[in-house]
């Protein structure tokens, strides 16, 4: 995801549905009586953090008897107190040597004797900094970020580094002599402090996973070794934006070092609410995100289990500016640093031509494989594969008033039609979009609403009708209210501002920890509790490397484990579940669960669930998503 001060300044800077689009009108419209939940759960509620994936989290975590669980600590690559053990190699990063043109693996390649050291990036520097929090006073800072229990208030005011930004992270100690692979954060950096933001861009983390058919296994038939995160960081980090290298250039010049290979350890006390809800209910670890790149496409593909192409806002395609069009291969005498590419530059890509730059790596490597992999990539369609603002401000205008790094309009069908056309009742509930709806230039400081996190916020059929908005865009307030008086909507999906969403540099795991709890106990204390079922992930895993076995599935993804929680009175027992799954699996749950349709014909809800063989996290039928349904114990 980005920043909140790179959020700010975005703010400022095939398939139409029908008749009832046409209209203007929601499918609901046709609905006469909602569908039926086909098991006890009547209430969904998705809670969606940022940018932490899976090892990241639960690097140490051990389960109850019983129970497996595949991280750094069984796989033996580190020891319960984070040190490498002896299986250390199979994490082990390389440096490497890019040709001329952009490859999912580099030329050449070879291992790193010391790890570049992690740098602070843009995490706060002082309780002086007021964009990101810390905020100055408590008083501020509750009035600014009110989502939060008051025993978690306080982690508001504290957590900088003390240190400039884009500098090596001193904090960490033996940060010039740390092995070539993961390390542990804490305690040297208590679990309580802002961090570096590791790089988590599309063809970066390509590039970062290294997959290749020279590297597949039959545990692995992927062959995607994951071993390519720090020189990522430190050749391009979060992309050029067109611009030519900066001089001198050097291991922290991006200003994120190796930040990707750092982890909590759960076994000494970091992330205590994680590991709690984990040891109560159910824990996925093959949970994917479902894009390679950042918090944009992921949030897209959660709401249309498709990615979005450059629209002419009417439904047709189009193709946007040449400026905006990615091209990773790298500048002259460099070596990786991207032609045009991030957040004020390339985003977009037509995966269906061969002769667009970067896209023969990815598509040729999917097709090399011994299942070979369609790209699923529309003919002259231009895919979205990073965070441009949403075609609609909050208040139904057009953003590109404010910013021209903007994707316009979108028709394509969504999960909100689906549940509509059967009456089903939902609300993305984002925090701060009260205060967004009012301030759609982004200028006031404690406005942390992620607008590009919204999947409906793209959507035509719901930006261009009040009643729509009314209905199903709403302020975490009305979610707090909905719990309090049992009248939940069907399906909810929750996402928390920028100060407590848990991102690194702008936010902090602790927070998005108190963040949930608040829901959690608020949901359990109702009566509504005994019929729900509650998912916290992630949008991403941030860049932040981590050992689990990858899916192509096509030319977007997947990309890294991320977490997943399932709490519900079904999911009790402090169960790990290894279903391969990733954002859209949610969904398929979802469809399942009231016997719906499928978004589209060729979207990924159409996939099958895993078959199994040997390697329980690893399926034979790719591409294939769970519906994790396997993850509850439903009455027989």
């Amino acid at each position: 995801m980005l920043s909140l001060q790179i959020r700010q300044q975005l703010k400022v800077g095939t398939c139409v549905l029908g008749l009832f689009a046409n209209l203007g009108l929601s499918s609901v419209a046709a609905a006469q009586t909602p569908a039926a939940a086909v098991t006890p759960i009547k209430h969904v509620i998705v809670i969606i953090g940022e940018n932490r994936s899976f090892d990241h989290v639960y690097a140490t975590y051990q389960p109850k008897s019983g129970q497996t669980v595949s991280n750094l600590l069984s796989k033996g690559i580190i020891d319960r107190l984070g040190r490498p053990a002896g299986n250390w190699i199979q994490a082990v990063q390389f440096n490497g040597v890019e040709g001329s043109t952009f490859g999912v693996n580099p030329a050449s390649k070879a291992p790193y004797g010391i790890l570049p050291p992690p740098g602070t990036q843009s995490a706060p520097t002082a309780p002086s900094d007021t964009s990101p929090a810390p905020f100055q006073t408590l008083s501020v800072a509750v009035q600014a970020e009110p989502d939060l229990p008051p025993a978690y208030d306080r982690f508001l005011l504290t957590g900088a580094t003390g240190l400039p930004h884009k500098v090596v992270d001193t904090r960490e100690r033996n940060v010039y002599s740390l092995p070539p692979g993961p390390f542990q954060i804490t305690p040297s950096v208590p679990y309580d402090s802002y961090t570096g933001s590791p790089v988590h861009r599309f063809y970066q983390m390509w590039q970062q996973t290294d997959c290749t058919l020279a590297g597949a296994s039959s545990f692995n038939p992927s062959g995607c070794l994951s071993d390519l995160f720090s020189w990522v960081e430190v050749s391009v980090g979060a992309g050029s934006n067109g611009a030519p290298q900066p001089q001198p250039f050097t291991d922290i010049t991006t200003g994120e070092g190796s930040d990707a290979l750092g982890f909590y350890n759960v076994l000494q006390g970091d992330a205590p609410y994680m590991k709690q809800l984990a040891d109560d209910y159910t824990l996925n670890d093959n949970m994917h995100q479902s894009v390679m790149g950042g918090t944009g496409a992921n949030h897209i593909m959660f709401g249309y289990a498709d990615a979005l192409w450059y629209s002419d806002g009417n439904g047709h395609m189009g193709q946007p500016p040449a400026q905006q069009v990615e091209n990773p291969n790298p500048q002259q005498s460099t070596n990786n640093w991207y032609d045009q590419d991030g957040y004020s530059g390339g985003s977009y890509s037509n995966c269906s031509d061969l002769s667009q730059p970067g896209v023969p790596a990815v598509v040729n490597y999917l097709e090399s494989l011994t299942r070979p992999i369609s790209p699923r990539c529309a003919t002259n369609a231009f895919y979205l594969l990073n965070n441009y603002n949403p075609g609609y401000a909050g208040n139904g205008s057009s953003q590109f008033t404010y910013s021209q790094f903007t994707i316009p309009p979108t028709s394509q069908p969504h999960i909100g039609d689906v549940l509509s056309g059967s009456g089903i009742s939902y609300t993305y509930y984002g925090e701060g979009w009260n205060l967004y709806v009012a301030d759609p230039a982004g200028t006031n400081p404690y406005d942390a609403y992620c607008n590009i996190c919204n999947p409906f916020q793209y959507a035509s059929d719901i930006m261009t009708n009040p009643a729509q908005v009314a209905a199903h865009i709403q302020d975490t307030s009305s979610l707090y209210e909905a719990i309090s008086t049992n009248t939940l909507p069907a399906v909810s999906i929750v996402k928390p501002s920028g100060f407590v969403d848990g991102h690194p540099a702008s936010s902090k795991l602790n927070l998005f920890e108190g963040f949930v709890k608040k829901i959690i106990d608020q949901v359990k204390a109702s009566p509504e509790w005994s019929s729900t079922a509650i998912f916290i992930t992630f949008d991403e895993g941030g860049g932040y490397y981590d050992s689990g076995y990858i899916q192509p599935l096509d030319f977007f993804g997947d990309g890294t484990r991320i977490p997943l929680l399932i709490v519900s009175p079904y999911s009790t027992g402090g169960v790990v579940n290894h279903s391969y799954s990733d954002h859209v699996s949610i969904i398929k749950f979802i469809e399942r669960n009231w016997n719906l349709g499928k978004i589209g014909p060729q979207t990924r809800d159409n996939f099958p669930n895993p078959v199994i063989g040997t390697d329980p996290y690893v399926p034979t039928n790719s591409p294939a998503l769970d519906d994790l349904f396997d993850a509850f114990n439903f009455p027989k």
